[in-house]
């Protein structure tokens, strides 16, 4: 077998498919998938079609109450608000930590050169080099248990990304500029500016999507992008 091959089984391969499909919004929230449906989109047998199902639950992109039909996680304000202020808690602790040693972690200036260049029309392809970017932040610490507990996390943080590119709430051009400012912050060893510019740069996002799900935002809503200057 080639090294470097990634060999996944027929029931994570059906539900990486639908988990692209949700990011990109083909499937918007509140989108029913029945086991009956998903294993004649992909033709097999529904106990596969149910195994994949249950993983996108446990990955909180679907949701099934009371074991009903699954739908597409319809996120609200307060999921929103608390899935940003748990990244932030995980983050802005990791670029201390990256700071004090002036390690900016291999993978970050890769990630952002793919945002810059992702064509202006499609804004969902944003969506997966920016989250490799802030992987591949938190990957840098060398923590097998920080990065395990951040990826719990990271369908939510995604799905919270997809739904703001998908509304264009951020600019590119200005996530790519802070994103390096937080690597040239980290370089300098400064890691409360890293901290103080990465609350600013999420706590944006967070406030205009709780907005545009019909929230009251907070005044983070109308923060100017802004990138210090290293001393």
């Amino acid at each position: 077998m080639a090294s470097g091959l990634r060999v996944v089984s027929v029931v994570d391969a059906i539900a990486d498919n639908l988990r692209d499909a949700i990011l990109a919004g083909e499937l918007l929230p509140g989108t029913p998938l029945t086991e009956t449906d998903v294993a004649g989109r992909f033709e097999v047998a529904r106990p596969t079609a149910k195994a994949a199902i249950e993983k996108l639950v446990a990955d909180m992109l679907l949701e099934r109450p009371n074991h009903k039909t699954a739908r597409v996680r319809r996120l609200g304000p307060d999921d929103v608000r608390d899935i940003y202020r748990t990244r932030a808690t995980i983050e802005s602790s990791v670029l201390r930590q990256l700071a004090a040693k002036r390690l900016v972690p291999e993978g970050t200036r890769e990630a952002n050169a793919v945002i810059k260049a992702a064509p202006d029309d499609s804004s969902f392809a944003v969506v997966k080099p920016d989250m490799a970017f802030h992987t591949a932040l938190i990957d840098g610490v060398g923590s097998e248990r920080t990065s395990r507990l951040y990826r719990l996390l990271a369908s939510e943080v995604t799905l919270c990304m997809a739904q703001v590119q998908g509304r264009r709430l951020l600019d590119t051009r200005s996530i790519v500029a802070e994103h390096d400012g937080l690597l040239d912050l980290v370089a300098a060893g400064d890691g409360e500016s890293a901290a103080a510019l990465l609350e600013r740069h999420i706590s944006r996002a967070r406030e205009r999507l709780v907005g545009a799900l019909g929230g009251e935002p907070g005044p983070e809503a109308d923060f100017e992008f802004t990138v210090p200057i290293p001393d």
